[in-house]
């Protein structure tokens, strides 16, 4: 494909969202009417969402593999000559994953959410916030300008502010200030780290930055520590680096279906994007001294957030799966963080692999437990798991075999796509880069790996308690829940238990529906994310070989 084309291209993946988010606010015209508005402008979503999936294909179609480590389809316009700021948008193996990763999860939600719309204001405001998001998180991969990548990483937080705050399920109005004010205070540090790269260096471009002898190797030691601190804050909170992380439980919990698998998806890989794409090239004697703290909190962040999840799986803990699932990311960004802060190739080809099996296999664990709270009206393990297990195999089995089977990738498997950036960025622990102290990173690497044990635990407990199970149990402990006689109904001798053991039959029927399996919708949803994740498990070369080069190509400093 030619250069020109390539550029129109990703060009129009960026813009083309925000295009289609003013026009899912105007009226729709009079020939796409649908049933009824509702329904057009879902449909506009899934098609706007699918236009940007295609181009993205394209682009990705059109990439030239033999030379990843340049950077393609470049757009250089200057925007802002006073400052020096410059429209500059390019990809490279880094960033083009990254991408089709964000068009294809958008593309499923968007899709998802036509079929089941979350209860809320109107679908318009729906629609064209998922768009913006869209446009926002795409242009966050695509900008080679440090304030572009600034207005861009900033640009995502109101939409997902709206989406958690007006379409959430409890204490949204909580979950959504701390989402908010957490990533701003972030992000104002980072914009002041951003600002003293671009004024001492005389240039905000990322390519001219990053080369070897560029402006940024005139940069002192001194102004490279203080710029990594204030850019690493700002991209740590995103990440979310544990103690930074406390806005992600209640952010997810409370969010929509669709805004949780946004949101880990896609939201969260602009953290550690920004170190891979931004610290690591740009200041790398600043990022050489504070990687062994980086590797530090990754490894905490990696035990502390299994623990927190072991705690909400064991019985009676009250436990929210969404909020297990959202500490669980905690614990895989730490993998990511490790893999960057060992600043060897092989540690940070691991966590751009685990960025993106993180998305694929955490956003379906999001959909599933969407799916499962639309079927049960809750996502309290103890309510959903009653005393034996909510037998998920037994009444809808593809669902229960497609939640074991998000599990088990979820856990690291081997074959599956979890396995091998968990696998590398522990390896890039083993042999840091010359200079970081052996012995820290082995210990932080015992740590990650006492991480993963503990990951199989909990994942291991969530799917005994869902999944297995006998039927008949299952459906008194609905029947139990439901009349609020706790799990004792239908065992203790006496009135009350005559009464609902002689209704059970009929009452079952009622209070304890029949819970659906996969309906074909959910099947278009999920299958992707779900045959992905073995792709890329099985194999890893056709990820490893687009980012390895680049990766080369960063640590060594470009040409």
């Amino acid at each position: 494909m030619s250069h020109h084309a390539m550029q129109i291209l990703l060009a129009g993946v960026v813009v083309l969202p925000l295009i289609g988010a003013l026009a899912a606010l105007l009226p729709a015209p009079p020939g796409l009417k649908g049933r009824n508005p509702d329904q057009a402008v879902l449909r506009h979503g899934v098609t706007v969402t699918g236009v940007v999936l295609a181009a993205s294909v394209a682009l990705a179609a059109g990439f030239d593999h033999g030379a990843p480590a340049r950077m393609q389809a470049q757009t250089d316009i200057s925007w802002i000559p006073a400052l020096g700021i410059r429209i500059h948008l390019g990809i490279d193996g880094i960033s083009l994953p990254l991408l089709v990763l964000t068009a294809l999860l958008t593309f499923l939600c968007a899709l998802y959410s036509y079929f089941k719309m979350p209860a809320g204001p109107s679908p318009k405001a729906f629609v064209a916030l998922i768009l913006v998001l869209e446009s926002g998180t795409l242009a966050t991969f695509a900008v080679l300008d440090l304030m572009l990548f600034f207005l861009a990483f900033e640009m995502v937080l109101v939409p997902m502010y709206f989406l958690i705050n007006r379409w959430g399920g409890e204490n949204r109005q909580y979950a959504a200030w701390k989402f908010i004010l957490y990533t701003l205070l972030g992000s104002v540090v980072m914009l002041l780290g951003l600002l003293l790269v671009g004024l001492k260096s005389g240039t905000f471009d990322m390519v001219a930055l990053a080369t070897d002898n560029g402006p940024a190797s005139q940069l002192s030691h001194t102004v490279q520590l203080v710029a990594v601190l204030a850019i690493g804050i700002g991209l740590a909170v995103k990440a979310p680096m544990w103690p930074l992380h406390s806005w992600l439980p209640d952010a997810h919990t409370a969010a929509p279906t669709v805004g949780s698998v946004l949101l880990a998806g896609v939201l969260l890989k602009m953290g550690t994007y920004g170190f891979v794409r931004i610290a690591l090239p740009i200041a790398p004697d600043g990022m050489h001294t504070f990687a062994p703290y980086l590797a530090a909190f990754a490894a905490v962040g990696i035990v502390y957030g299994s623990l927190a999840c072991l705690a909400l799986a064991r019985r009676g803990a009250k436990g929210d799966l969404k909020r297990l699932i959202a500490y669980s990311s905690v614990g895989h960004m730490g993998f990511v963080l490790l893999g960057i802060a060992s600043m060897t190739p092989t540690g940070i080809n691991g966590a751009l692999f685990a960025n993106i099996a993180h998305g694929l296999i955490t956003g379906l664990l999001f959909f599933l437990v969407g799916a499962l709270k639309d079927r049960y009206g809750t996502t309290d393990l103890d309510r959903l798991a009653g005393r034996t297990g909510a037998a998920l195999y037994g009444r809808a089995p593809r669902f229960g075999g497609l939640l074991a089977f998000a599990a088990i990738a979820s856990l690291g498997l081997p074959g599956l796509a979890g396995f091998w950036g968990e696998m590398l960025a522990m390896f890039g622990a083993f042999k840091p880069a010359a200079g970081l102290s052996r012995p820290a990173f082995l210990t932080f690497m015992a740590l990650a790996g006492l991480g993963t044990l503990l990951t199989a635990a909990y994942l291991l407990v969530v799917v005994r308690r869902v999944c297995m199970g006998s039927k008949e149990t299952a459906e008194q402990d609905a029947l139990a829940a439901a009349t609020g006689e706790g799990a004792t109904a239908g065992v203790t001798p006496g009135p009350a238990a005559a009464t609902t053991t002689a209704t059970a039959p009929t009452a079952v029927k009622e209070l304890a529906p029949a819970v659906p399996d996969v309906a074909p919708y959910e099947y278009v949803a999920w299958a992707p994310l779900a045959a992905l994740t073995v792709l890329a498990g099985l194999w890893p070369a056709a990820l490893l070989g687009l980012t390895d080069p680049a990766v080369q190509n960063l640590l060594g400093g470009g040409s």
